[in-house]
């Protein structure tokens, strides 16, 4: 993925998973298409983010990180900061977060989340448009935590809603519980 119109390409192919997901999906595609900086931190509106749903080959278990700003479980992610290749930031942010060399299992999107950040310091409120893979690693790797995380670990599908983890990432449980994969 090397420009702006390789991720609407992308965003377009994805089949959302419910009405909630469709609706912030075009709400991605339009703030996409209306901006060339899409991917600058810089545009203080909001910017595009990419993330990895890093599973196990499995399907057991799922990589979070307690993000130590926002006080979440989340899938590891961040700021694409000028690249277009919202796939390799995922994975970036993955090894940079976890120390994990998580491996995609499609180039395709997995799922897309539109959330409020908010205003802290000098940075005012804005908006992520977060670009979602599905990538894999084995769970013999283990993840260290980063600066930016309280706690990082691999967590059992079954077992992160008890977390208290938001319905975006229920959704990407629901979505791996339900796909069919190889073994």
């Amino acid at each position: 993925m090397k420009r702006r119109e390789d991720l609407l390409r992308l965003l377009r192919a994805h089949t959302p998973w419910d009405g909630r997901e469709a609706a912030m999906l075009a709400r991605i595609i339009a703030f996409v298409e209306a901006r060339d900086h899409c991917f600058e931190r810089s545009l203080l509106e909001g910017h595009v983010t990419g993330s990895a749903w890093v599973v196990n080959p499995e399907r057991t278990h799922a990589l979070l990180v307690h993000h130590r700003r926002l006080d979440r479980w989340l899938q590891p992610g961040g700021h694409c900061d000028g690249d277009p290749d919202v796939l390799a930031t995922a994975l970036r942010e993955v090894l940079e977060e976890t120390g994990i060399a998580a491996q995609p299992v499609t180039p395709a999107v997995f799922d897309v989340d539109a959330h409020d950040i908010p205003a802290r310091g000098a940075e005012p409120a804005h908006v992520h448009y977060d670009i979602r893979f599905l990538a894999e690693a084995p769970l013999s790797q283990q993840p260290v935590v980063s600066p930016e995380s309280r706690d990082v670990r691999w967590v059992p599908l079954d077992g992160i809603s008890q977390l208290g983890a938001d319905e975006s990432v229920l959704r990407l449980v629901a979505k791996t519980v339900s796909a069919p994969h190889r073994r």
